[in-house]
């Protein structure tokens, strides 16, 4: 299973997180280029990870900007969290030459969100499912995992939306009665802003544990 831990940004806390995610080369930090975001990344930080993917989180961002930062950080994956289009996709992977994998994020309430997904079937290589809500992303709200048993699509995903600490047994339940392909499909899970001290800061302890807890029931 991906762990992805989004919203990071502090050059100490990004090292001790990544202690964390690199017994798995599949594991994943999220660095969001959204200015709008308590978590937005204005400048390099003094370290980046080197032993998991590196993922830039953008909303509706101008293509050439998305390359030069994908450039400048070294991204391995860049997620998309606005209103991108199929075909906003398909020029930015061609802009990054098709070695980036992009991740298409849809916010979701109800199995009804899930028809806006369609369109985007073999063009994204996963797809982020999180809450909806007003604003892209850390809400810290968590929506019914039990809607994507509506999910038939081919395209792995990661789960999102207010993933917290006490949630080990909620996704273990969810994982053993999901219908259809939706747990087949559940490539691994986003964590953000119910595992941090302030915005942008993990708690480590607390991941640690949680990921501890993890390992242990799925």
């Amino acid at each position: 299973m991906i762990i992805k831990v989004c919203g990071m940004r502090d050059p100490d806390n990004i090292r001790a997180v990544e202690e964390l995610l690199a017994e798995s080369q599949m594991n994943m930090m999220g660095f969001i280029f959204w200015p709008e975001s308590k978590r937005f990344v204005s400048q390099r930080p003094a370290y980046l990870p080197e032993r998991c993917k590196r993922v830039g989180v953008f909303v509706d961002e101008d293509i050439e900007q998305v390359k030069r930062i994908a450039a400048d950080y070294a991204l391995n994956i860049i997620q998309l969290h606005g209103t991108e289009s199929p075909d906003d996709v398909r020029v930015l992977r061609s802009a990054c030459g098709g070695t980036i994998a992009i991740i298409k994020a849809f916010n979701i309430a109800t199995a009804n969100d899930l028809e806006a997904i369609k369109p985007y079937e073999g063009i994204a290589d996963y797809f982020l499912f999180d809450t909806k809500t007003a604003l892209p992303g850390g809400s810290g709200s968590q929506f019914d995992w039990n809607v994507l048993s509506a999910y038939s699509g081919a395209t792995p995903f990661l789960l999102s939306g207010g993933i917290g600490p006490d949630d080990v047994q909620a996704l273990n339940n969810w994982f053993r009665v999901s219908s259809g392909s939706a747990a087949t499909k559940c490539a691994g899970i986003d964590l953000n802003s119910r595992f941090e001290l302030a915005p942008a800061l993990k708690d480590v302890t607390v991941l640690r544990h949680f990921l501890h807890e993890l390992n242990h029931h799925l």
